[in-house]
C-alpha cells in the first residue's frame, strides 16, 4: 500500500461519503445499529492507519465495503463476542421493524451469503462480476447465490401474498 496522508477536509469527504454505506453494509452482516456503528468506525481507523491509495472512486468505494464486510466477519468470529453478553441485550431500544410482508423482511431472513450479494446488487447497484471481486468470490458462485437468494425470497413473499 502506498502512503497518503490524509488531511482534515478529505477525512470529512470520505466520512461523509461512506458512513451511511458502511453502516448499511455492517447491519446487513449483524443486525444490530450498534455494533455496525462499532465497524464504522474500525473502518475509518483501519483506512487512517494503513494510509491506503485509491485509483478511481470505484476502487475507493469497493475498498470501503471490503473493509466492512471483513470487519463483520471478525467481529463475528471473535472469541469475545461469544464469551461476552453487552448491556443492550438486557435493555436495548431496538430498531424499526421491517414490516412483514415486505421486500426488506425477507432479505433479512435470507442467509448471510444471500443476504449481502443480493443487497450489493440490487441496494448498491453492483454487477455479480464486481461483486465477485469486492467480497473475494468467483463471478460463478456470486451468480449462482444471486440466483438462490432470489429463488427463497420469491418462496418467502409468495408466501407471505397468499
Amino acid at each position: 500500500m502506498t502512503e497518503q496522508m490524509f488531511d482534515r477536509a478529505e477525512v470529512e469527504r470520505l466520512v461523509n461519503t461512506y458512513s451511511d454505506l458502511i453502516l448499511r453494509v455492517s447491519y446487513t452482516y449483524l443486525k444490530s445499529t450498534h455494533d455496525a456503528q462499532d465497524i464504522c468506525q474500525t473502518v475509518f481507523l483501519k483506512l487512517l492507519t494503513t494510509r491506503q491509495k485509491f485509483d478511481s472512486p470505484e476502487h475507493e468505494k469497493a475498498w470501503m465495503i471490503r473493509a466492512a464486510t471483513n470487519a463483520c466477519k471478525d467481529f463475528l468470529g471473535s472469541a469475545w463476542r461469544s464469551r461476552t453478553c453487552g448491556i443492550e441485550a438486557c435493555a436495548e431500544i431496538p430498531a424499526p421493524e421491517a414490516e412483514d410482508g415486505s421486500l426488506l423482511a425477507a432479505l433479512n431472513m435470507l442467509p448471510e451469503k444471500y443476504r449481502m450479494v443480493i443487497y450489493l446488487h440490487y441496494y448498491e447497484g453492483y454487477s455479480a462480476r464486481e461483486i465477485a471481486k469486492i467480497l473475494g468470490e468467483n463471478a460463478a458462485t456470486i451468480g449462482t447465490r444471486l440466483f438462490r437468494g432470489r429463488k427463497q425470497l420469491g418462496v418467502m413473499l409468495e408466501g407471505e401474498l397468499i
